[in-house]
């Protein structure tokens, strides 16, 4: 027997929509946002909270991105060698519960939830985690007996005012490639997501001590600067292999620091003069990762305005543009600045709309992420609506991986379908052993039968056989016709089926 899950798209199409759309709404763009659980910066608010309220301001941030036509949501699920989901190899994170190693209560699986409820609103889910950072402060007594930093010791390194895993120890990269495991192997993600922190960020005065480890795994002759980058690269390689050996179909991303290198101490560099990098101070090299094909996607994060003299999101933006040729990217944009910031350029309602414009016009880029959640959650509507009305009118695909995978999609059918009071209802029948969307277009017209707009997704899980849309549709603009579409978690796309809707149906 078929299972159908119902999902509810909620799209209101109003008669003079086709009139305002705007044309140059790619069919593919990655319109992510970062949720970050660290201190509780986005969710929960609280981890004393309960799960109700808990559950209740997730849903208020997915649906604000949904409703932004957002496709995917980058959520932090271990901030600092803790997890945001039942682990064999982590304890619980104080910051869902209030106590480290404290299981939830009336909240068996968190992140199989949160999970759930993205997928339900037709939005990717990518698992963010944190490889190296062990602690977030030095206050050691607040953490779970079953934390690294007691049963491994051996494994920290303490660097200004926090812990953190010796990168260079073969045993660290293994045990974080059983982390991913772990979550790939029991969870439907789709994507498996780090940020910028690798080796970490300078502190003058301070030394990371990792001598030892050096002397002991460093080739003879290889510099310690060297020795740390292969020490990542190695880990990014691991993580790689990890991932498209258990769930080929799961993305890898990584989004490190928006300057790679100066100009002035490397040609290939951008024309920046940013302080620290991410090649010469977190000893990371997102360049050779995509040259190697370690990584579907890259979003750097340019979080300066157009025209910051050190660091103009312009030219960085244009130079990841230029230099990276194999993995998507996408750029990381920082709108928790907005109003909020000594640039004064952050003042201006159209600085994010104009960065968004700018990488949507250069053909390299495919998409952006925001920093974070919180960031646009019910403020500067003014920027909001600008959003809403010049950039993310309708929903997109997210870019199929770049290392293509081709599979024959079959065409979906349409188990049944009905009209009661303009609330359309659509049961489409379709098997697949990989998760796949669903789209609905708008034809361009009932006589060419030919997509023109995406009006709605709906994800249908690994081995389910269908799913059923139901949107609030206005007849005037639904009279050229509908159809629907199967994109597999590779990219690839069915042939369009054009759904048999009488023309009395929307009278």
């Amino acid at each position: 027997m078929r299972y159908f899950l119902l999902l509810v798209l909620g799209i209101l199409i109003a008669g003079c929509t086709a009139s305002r759309y705007n044309k140059s709404t790619p069919k593919h763009e990655f319109r992510g946002v970062w949720i970050a659980t660290v201190v509780n910066i986005d969710w929960p608010k609280n981890g004393n909270d309960k799960a109700t309220q808990q559950k209740k301001d997730f849903i208020e941030i997915l649906d604000f991105y949904q409703q932004l036509n957002c496709n995917a949501a980058i959520v932090q699920v271990r901030t600092a060698g803790d997890a945001f989901y039942p682990s064999k190899l982590a304890p619980w994170s104080k910051y869902l519960t209030g106590k480290e190693g404290e299981a939830p209560k009336d909240f068996e699986d968190p992140l199989k939830w949160m999970i759930h409820e993205t997928h339900k609103r037709g939005m990717e889910f990518h698992a963010w985690l944190n490889p190296y950072r062990a602690t977030f402060d030095l206050d050691t007594l607040s953490l779970a007996t079953s934390h690294d930093f007691y049963t491994h010791p051996d494994w920290m390194v303490k660097y200004g005012k926090k812990y953190y895993y010796d990168p260079g120890l073969p045993a660290v990269q293994e045990n974080f490639s059983k982390v991913v495991e772990e979550i790939v192997l029991n969870y439907p993600v789709d994507a498996i997501h780090f940020d910028d922190y690798f080796y970490p960020y300078k502190i003058e005065g301070a030394v990371f001590d990792d001598t030892l480890t050096y002397q002991t795994y460093g080739l003879p002759n290889q510099k310690i600067e060297d020795w740390r980058r292969s020490n990542v690269d190695s880990l990014v390689k691991k993580v790689h292999k990890t991932i498209k050996s258990t769930k080929p179909w799961v993305q890898f991303g990584i989004s490190p620091f928006g300057v790679w290198k100066n100009k002035s101490t490397d040609l290939k560099g951008s024309d920046t003069q940013a302080g620290q990098t991410t090649y010469e101070d977190l000893y990371a090299d997102p360049l050779l990762w995509s040259q190697k094909g370690w990584l579907d996607y890259l979003v750097p994060q340019v979080y300066w305005s157009m025209d910051y003299p050190r660091a103009s999101h312009r030219k960085i933006t244009t130079w990841w543009a230029d230099t990276v040729k194999t993995t998507n990217l996408y750029i990381g944009n920082g709108p928790y600045k907005i109003r909020n910031n000594a640039d004064k350029a952050w003042n201006r309602k159209r600085e994010l709309p104009k960065q968004l414009s700018f990488s949507r016009s250069l053909p390299k880029i495919q998409g952006n992420v925001f920093f974070s959640a919180k960031s646009l959650l019910y403020q500067h509507d003014d920027v909001v609506k600008k959003l809403r009305k010049r950039l993310y009118t309708y929903p997109a695909f997210t870019p199929p991986l770049p290392q293509k995978v081709t599979r024959n999609i079959p065409q979906p059918g349409i188990r049944s379908q009905s009209l009661f009071k303009a609330q359309l209802e659509l049961c489409i029948s379709h098997y697949d052993s990989v998760p796949r969307f669903v789209g609905l277009f708008r034809l361009k017209n009932r006589n060419t039968k030919t997509p023109d707009q995406l009006l709605g997704k709906a994800y249908i899980p690994e081995n389910q056989s269908g799913a059923c849309l139901s949107i609030q549709a206005d007849p005037k603009s639904l009279r050229k016709g509908l159809g629907v579409v199967i994109v597999d978690a590779y990219g690839n796309q069915s042939e369009f089926y054009a759904i048999p809707v009488k023309e009395y149906d929307f009278k």
